[in-house]
């Protein structure tokens, strides 16, 4: 049978080398891809995953299976260390605080649907998706990248985030509502872009 990820970590802290390597090559895309789609930079990603195993070898003792899995730890170190990078950078212009604030009856009556995100993912462009994502605060951004892109549980994602389930619930809903605007007006400005020459070939026509 293949051996969990705890049963891993109790090999290595055996001594087993072999150990750390499957737990590695486990592991080490799916943090990758968290710290890139938190960070849009994929230095940042590398440096972040290789310090997340750095920091698992050194406190192999600090993870209590009692407070979540160990998929859910590495990646709560992960985002510590992405926000880190993030602050001492800042790198990203994140959207205006009063739309945290604000919504619309529109946007709600879409975030009722099934999977608003995953429609999302399948009608726009994925840059203009990745984007949208990158300019979030990242209280949100981090909760859209791992339950909505890495498809973990509220109850994981609030184990890797130390939050309550409910705290993930309530961002990932503003969250959501924030990428739809977003890609809404990108949707509309990518538009307008593409009717503007043969609005200017007309003119020239009667000119």
């Amino acid at each position: 049978m293949t051996p969990s990820d705890e049963e891993l970590l109790r090999l290595m802290r055996a001594g087993d080398e072999d150990a750390f390597t499957t737990l590695y090559r486990r592991r080490q895309g799916g943090l990758y891809r968290f710290a890139l789609q938190m960070s849009g930079s994929e230095t940042l990603a590398e440096d972040v995953t290789q310090e997340v195993f750095m920091v698992l070898m050194r406190e192999q003792d600090h993870y209590d299976a009692a407070r979540g899995s160990l998929q859910g730890y590495l990646y709560g170190i992960a985002r510590n260390h992405v926000l880190r990078r993030l602050e001492r950078d800042k790198p990203f212009v994140q959207i205006a605080d009063e739309a945290e604030e604000t919504g619309s009856a529109t946007t709600d009556r879409y975030l009722a649907q099934a999977d608003p995100l995953g429609e999302l993912l399948q009608s726009e462009m994925v840059d203009s998706v990745r984007q949208a994502v990158l300019a979030l605060p990242s209280h949100y951004r981090e909760v859209v990248v791992l339950c909505d892109l890495h498809e973990m549980s509220y109850v994981e994602a609030a184990a890797a985030l130390s939050c309550a389930v409910g705290t993930v619930r309530s961002r990932l809903h503003r969250a959501r509502s924030l990428l739809i605007e977003k890609l809404r007006a990108t949707r509309e400005q990518s538009k307008e872009a593409e009717e503007r020459p043969g609005l200017l070939k007309t003119a020239r026509c009667f000119a």
